[in-house]
């Protein structure tokens, strides 16, 4: 499985970067905050939201610790998508939330 941490992440953002993130966390969790530009999707909805990412683009995961990112990471992986696990998780991420 492909890892990224926060700190990468943050550095790639700040270069200004166009990087695709999805966000698995509940709706009650990415209401405390959320990664500018991600895209929320709940964990339990990725399979049968899967048909919205493009196979073409790459996706960061993003969860609060970095296990249910890691979860989804394997699935689309497995389903032909280029996905890399963001470790850590929002406990880890210093930078900027929404």
């Amino acid at each position: 499985m492909k890892e990224i941490t926060t700190v990468e992440l943050q550095e790639l953002l700040e270069k200004g970067d166009q990087l695709h993130l999805i966000d698995v966390r509940e709706a009650d969790e990415v209401a405390e905050g959320m990664i500018p530009s991600a895209i929320h999707i709940p964990l339990g909805e990725v399979p049968e939201r899967m048909s919205e990412l493009d196979k073409e683009k790459a996706y960061i995961m993003i969860c609060r610790s970095g296990g249910r990112s890691g979860r989804a990471t394997e699935f689309l992986t497995a389903e032909g998508y280029d996905v890399t696990n963001m470790v850590g998780g929002m406990l880890e991420w210093a930078g900027a939330t929404e």
